[in-house]
């Protein structure tokens, strides 16, 4: 095989993963048809650390704060909503990549007891302070 049919090929194969991972992303993130049981997506987070407390920032841009559910369980924290399709009535859609529908994030956090102290829904970022209570979740 000569290189520059072996390069063709490697490209080929690039390109034809690329396109399996465009269409796994697409159905992934694909808009709820009916308002399914389940979470259509998982908005990204992300976590700190400090002595006292958790950080937690979670992107939620076009969620509004009145459906927003957060609540600590126990080891986990579960922040629950929906974002709409913010299209007019009457058209058409084109192209959708950003997420809407439905969504459902569990965060698991280290081993510890947790308070929610703050909940700041701003720039479409939801930003999260849990308080530390104990040392761990058996501890005193």
């Amino acid at each position: 095989m000569r290189s520059h049919e072996r390069s063709s090929w490697m490209w080929a194969e690039a390109f034809d993963l690329l396109n399996q991972a465009d269409r796994l992303h697409r159905q992934f993130f694909r808009p709820a048809q009916v308002r399914a049981p389940g979470p259509c997506w998982e908005p990204p987070f992300d976590m700190m650390e400090t002595d006292q407390h958790l950080y937690i920032i979670v992107a939620l841009p076009g969620v509004s704060v009145d459906g927003l559910r957060v609540t600590v369980e126990g080891a986990s924290l579960r922040v629950v909503g929906e974002r709409s399709i913010p299209a007019p009535g009457n058209a058409v859609i084109r192209r959708l990549e950003i997420p809407y529908g439905h969504f459902e994030r569990r965060i698991e956090l280290p081993a510890q007891r947790y308070e929610l102290e703050q909940r700041v829904l701003e720039d479409g970022c939801l930003r999260l302070v849990l308080r530390k209570l104990s040392p761990t979740l058996g501890g005193a």
